[in-house]
């Protein structure tokens, strides 16, 4: 027997190469939850049609993603790794949900009131979002989900669409509960906004030195020289120094408040700091870059167990719906 008691489901999109923000925001939580939490993690690649039209990108991308969970150390012994595409009773119940989802609901998500108010063509994949990731959600019956704090309005439409349905037709979906680490749910970008790919201000998970370097050097700082006292709260180098030095962080804030440390100088013990800490991953990766064999096999096994616990949901549906007949 699963000596794991609780559940816990979670998905990313592959809309992109992924950084510092992606890894500490959601899919590290992934990594410190895998022994306590029987954990189903998946690729959302038909979320992502909303962004990428290009199916050599998403292909690239879908790869990204998979490799990504394999070299920040998920065990696919432990967690099983799938498809969302691979497993049909996403979509199904997607439009089960869709028929009786008041429009109301979904013109307060975020995601389509941004686009809206910037003028941009909403189709239909980006206004039902918060539907499909209730599926994706339900099938599973999962105690909690860890979002990213951006995904918690998306979540909580999650749980009243739980609700309607569970009033309509019967108790069958257990209402889970987010879990969002607030202290890092939003990582800042190189420029000081949100880490974000649209505004080209990110750590890339698996940046090489040399790009780090360009990078971290490139950070907008003031002009005060070595001696000056600096203000490590509004410092953005200092920010990162607070995530990746934290063995020398004491000294380095003495040394920004009382003067003794040029900006130049942070800069490069950020680098070698950071450098070190994705070093481990970089190397993971490079090694499933050459095992596709094995990352497609993990995938298939998880597919596989994905599978049975989806469609077992979905029959427990159609019977509560009336589609079933005898």
């Amino acid at each position: 027997m699963n000596s794991r008691t609780k559940r816990l489901v979670s998905g990313v999109k592959p809309t992109g190469k992924i950084h510092i923000g992606n890894y500490f925001g959601v899919i590290k939580q992934f990594v410190d939850f895998q022994e306590s939490y029987e954990s189903f993690i998946f690729i959302a690649d038909y979320h992502a049609l909303n962004q990428v039209t290009d199916r050599n990108e998403l292909n690239e991308n879908i790869w990204e993603i998979a490799t990504t969970f394999l070299a920040v150390g998920l065990d696919p012994k432990k967690v099983t790794l799938f498809r969302q595409s691979e497993v049909p009773p996403h979509t199904e119940l997607c439009w089960i949900l869709d028929s009786m989802t008041p429009m109301g609901v979904l013109k307060r998500a975020h995601a389509y009131k941004d686009a809206e108010a910037k003028g941009e063509v909403v189709n239909m994949g980006l206004f039902n979002y918060p539907v499909l990731m209730a599926a994706d959600i339900l099938l599973y019956s999962p105690d909690i989900v860890p979002v990213g704090k951006d995904q918690k309005q998306h979540l909580e439409i999650t749980q009243e669409l739980a609700r309607m349905f569970n009033n309509q037709y019967g108790e069958t979906f257990k209402i889970p509960s987010e879990r969002i680490l607030e202290e890092v749910a939003v990582i800042r970008g190189t420029d000081g906004r949100k880490m974000s790919k649209s505004y080209r201000n990110t750590l890339g998970l698996f940046d090489s030195r040399d790009v780090l370097t360009k990078k971290i050097m490139a950070i907008v700082t003031d002009s005060k020289g070595i001696d000056e006292p600096k203000d490590p709260d509004s410092c953005n180098v200092f920010y990162y120094h607070r995530i990746f030095s934290k063995e020398s962080l004491v000294d380095l804030e003495r040394k920004y408040r009382d003067g003794g440390i040029s900006y130049r100088e942070s800069k490069e013990m950020l680098i070698e700091n950071v450098d070190k800490f994705l070093e481990k991953f970089r190397l993971k990766k490079q090694e499933l870059d050459e095992d596709r064999a094995y990352v497609l096999r993990v995938l298939e096994e998880g597919k596989e167990k994905a599978s049975k616990i989806a469609n077992e949901k979905i029959e427990e549906v159609r019977e509560k719906i009336g589609v079933i007949l005898k």
